[in-house]
């Protein structure tokens, strides 16, 4: 997914304190409201305001998916139809493995809110999670699509995401080269334990 533009840089969080203005401290006025953020939201804040912006009617036509990094600005990522179409083909394949293939599912990690293009989860995190909004921890499998416009900084940030947040596996999808990259907790993969076919995903 094209790394993401961001907006809205300040966010008031609700049930947090803030500390008071310097200025009203130095008068008799004492002022409860921060003008910045001064510390990352926690996974609850975090996942409030995502729950917002799902139910806020100006997002509802916005293409593309919503993310929120850590310290809760809006981060937004269109997508191309060959994106989409990779997408589709990946969560296709995955449901053979049983479970359950998501695209676009939304888990909060230590990163953000982040969304991976398409996850997969066993029946086991199904039975437990899958009606969790958004996800609390992320399903076994978490996969990206680079698009041309991908930083390999930001994309190696969401795979450790991702497997910080509980992922067995998190793949990069470079469709250009047509290949795979596969990471685990200890690093990359020669290959995925996942036995699932890829061969046709780029015809």
């Amino acid at each position: 997914m094209d790394d993401c533009c961001a907006v809205g840089p300040r966010v008031d969080c609700p049930n947090r304190s803030r500390p008071s203005h310097p200025i009203a401290e130095s008068s008799n006025e004492m002022d409860t409201t921060s003008e910045v953020i001064d510390e990352p939201l926690t996974y609850d804040a975090l996942g409030e305001m995502y729950c917002k912006l799902c139910d806020d009617p100006l997002f509802a036509n916005i293409p593309g998916k919503i993310e929120l990094d850590m310290w809760g600005r809006i981060l937004m990522s269109p997508a191309t139809p060959y994106h989409g179409k990779l997408q589709a083909r990946l969560a296709r394949s995955l449901s053979a493995l049983g479970g359950e293939a998501y695209t676009e599912p939304p888990i909060v990690t230590p990163a953000g809110l982040l969304v991976p293009d398409v996850a997969w989860a066993s029946a086991q995190f199904v039975s437990r999670q899958d009606e969790e909004m958004p996800f609390t921890r992320a399903p076994e499998l978490c996969i990206e699509v680079a698009s041309h416009s991908n930083s390999r900084k930001a994309l190696s940030v969401k795979i450790a995401a991702y497997l910080a947040a509980g992922a067995v596996e998190a793949w990069i999808v470079l469709s250009r080269s047509k290949r795979f990259e596969f990471y685990g907790k200890d690093g990359p993969l020669p290959q995925t334990a996942f036995e699932v076919d890829l061969s046709e995903l780029f015809d």
